[in-house]
């Protein structure tokens, strides 16, 4: 019973998930008329601000990394730790700085082609 109720209950959030675009796109004023248009609305509402919340994880982390690498400056173990943290938390900030340039390629090159 419990197993039946976690498969019906992820396949409801995968549902509900998958369709969020749909849903968006159904309250806006003025649905996209063309191609470039909707993905010019996915980019502003969906993924601008996955983005910012994922540059602002790898932020925390970085800055949680460094806390930990200047607080315990005589702990060699407390030290590798935050520099592990420093590490991954640029890292991060690198690969969201990445994806918002290809976001940018990508909608230039669909803009060109078909706008």
């Amino acid at each position: 019973m419990i197993t039946t109720f976690k498969n019906y209950l992820a396949r409801g959030s995968a549902v509900f998930l998958l369709s969020a675009p749909l849903r968006l796109f159904a309250q806006l004023e003025n649905p996209p008329e063309n191609v470039t248009e909707l993905l010019n609305d996915i980019s502003t509402y969906i993924l601008n601000p996955i983005i910012f919340t994922l540059f602002t994880a790898a932020f925390v982390v970085f800055i949680w990394g460094l806390v930990q690498f200047v607080a315990h400056l005589d702990n060699e173990e407390a030290r590798d730790t935050g520099g592990k943290h420093m590490l991954w938390g640029i890292i991060g900030m690198a690969i969201m700085a990445g994806v918002v340039g290809i976001v940018a390629i990508i909608q230039n090159t669909i803009a060109q082609i078909g706008g």
